[in-house]
């Protein structure tokens, strides 16, 4: 066995009891008060990086929450340079009454940590820096030059990432990123994700009369805004779940046949997928398997729905206004601003007489697509072959992780997503975990992954 994986051996309760102390620290981005709780976890990440040998490590402050950098550039011109990027912040907590234990205390059940960032981002970025660690505190040095970034406000939005990128693009100049901030296909079954679908998020408002009426008095004279914001949803899609917006499908690019066989390999069980859920049918895009279109094809889902009356008991009330959040989730080549605008211009021409409609854009962010050659990526199963035993599946994600485009549109570079996470993790939800096997093999996998990648420098 190599020096580094004996060194990740010898260390292993060392790093989990490190990654505790991480995963104490509540770092919610969205919640102003945690402001402090924030800059605890950003210095945590700093003094790690020194700590491992890291050069030029920096704690750059934002607008909002700091980036976290450091380098190792000693490698050479002749050997590939990785940028791995993670963030330190976490989402709220809440609903805390479903938590069985503390969220910021925490806890091992089985194989598995339980704490809110477990999974969602703190166990997975954590991976890449005691891997770092491992190559140089046994070779001091590593086989490839290696840049880090950990942010502190994905979960909000990364608003200022992008000017940091573009800020500092000679600095984080790159052949490749390396992220692990999504999930494998299953338990024990490694995956690379190659794709990540776009998203426009949209809000309707409707509004009606001035004022909220009696429907008995006005009911049948009046447009009710709930009414008409219904007609309106319901003409979005017809039967076959197609999307009924004119251009909505233009510029997307479907799957190829060699996709198609290759996502045809997934091992993906139809049956359990509807018990888990608790659904007799599944639904979508005629013309597509479950699997191809939850993860690779457009789609638009009504998120929410509001207007009138929702407490107990009855109110014979016609509303004087309704809305609704809708989502769009998009595929390679199609633009969330032009999505955007086609939406809004379908939805004010279906929109029913006696009511005005606005629309407003709230965020998008563009797919994402690498090639299945690409390098880096075969890099990355021959990682993940050496550790798990097993070639990984190559996957497409119907998420979108809007800063995998942003690194290619700003620094010219692909993304590697090398995830640990497995989709029974809760991210986001009550009782969040990560397998402490998988944050174990994460490390050796992203050190492998170095090691490989070595002679891998494209022309």
């Amino acid at each position: 066995m190599s020096k580094y994986l004996n060194y990740i051996e010898e260390n292993a309760d060392r790093f989990k009891e490190e990654l505790f102390e991480l995963l104490r620290i509540p770092s919610i981005s969205a919640v102003k008060s945690h402001k402090g709780d924030v800059h605890t976890a950003a210095e945590f990440i700093k003094n790690q990086f020194t700590q491992i040998g890291l050069d030029d490590v920096q704690l750059f402050e934002t607008p909002g929450n700091p980036i976290v950098y450091g380098a190792y550039l000693g490698a050479g011109p002749d050997k590939p340079t990785v940028l791995v990027y993670g963030h330190y912040d976490v989402q709220p907590p809440e609903p805390l009454e479903l938590w069985e234990t503390p969220p910021f205390e925490p806890t091992v059940r089985g194989e598995d940590v339980y704490a809110r960032g477990a999974s969602d981002d703190k166990g997975q970025a954590y991976t890449h820096v005691k891997a770092i660690e491992a190559w140089l505190k046994t070779e001091g040095k590593l086989p490839v030059n290696v840049k880090i970034i950990i942010e502190g406000e994905e979960e909000i939005g990364s608003p200022n990432l992008v000017p940091f990128l573009t800020e500092h693009k000679e600095m984080l100049a790159c052949d490749m990123v390396l992220i692990s901030d999504t999930s494998m296909f299953d338990k024990d079954v490694p995956s690379i994700t190659y794709g990540l679908r776009g998203l426009a998020y949209m809000q309707v408002y409707v509004q009606g009369p001035n004022r909220d009426l009696h429907s008995g008095t006005y009911g049948g004279a009046v447009q009710n805004p709930l009414n008409a914001l219904c007609e309106i949803v319901a003409k979005l899609k017809n039967e076959d779940g197609v999307v009924q917006i004119p251009g909505f499908y233009d510029d997307a690019i479907d799957l190829s046949d060699d996709e198609r066989a290759e996502s045809a390999k997934l091992p993906f069980n139809e049956p359990g997928f509807k018990e888990s859920l608790g659904i007799d049918e599944v639904f979508g895009e005629k013309g597509y398997t479950t699997l191809e279109r939850k993860s690779s094809r457009p789609t638009l889902d009504l998120n929410g729905i509001w207007g009138g009356y929702q407490g107990e008991g009855a109110k014979t009330v016609l509303p004087s206004k309704a809305g609704a959040k809708i989502s769009m989730r998009l595929v390679p080549n199609q633009k969330p601003k032009k999505i955007a605008e086609l939406f809004a211009d379908y939805v004010h021409s279906i929109a029913p007489k006696g009511v005005k409609v606005e629309v407003e854009e709230h965020h998008g962010g563009n797919a994402a697509m690498t090639d299945l050659n690409y390098y880096g990526l075969q890099a990355g199963a021959q990682a993940f072959h050496d550790i798990y035993g097993k070639k990984p599946l190559f996957t497409r994600e119907g998420g979108s992780i809007p800063i995998v485009a942003d690194f290619k549109n700003v620094l010219g570079a692909n993304s590697i997503l090398m995830g640990f996470g497995q989709n029974s993790d809760a991210i986001h939800a009550p009782n969040e975990k990560f397998s402490l096997v998988d944050f174990h093999r994460g490390i050796k996998t992203s050190a492998r992954f170095f090691e490989i990648l070595a002679d891998h420098k494209p022309a």
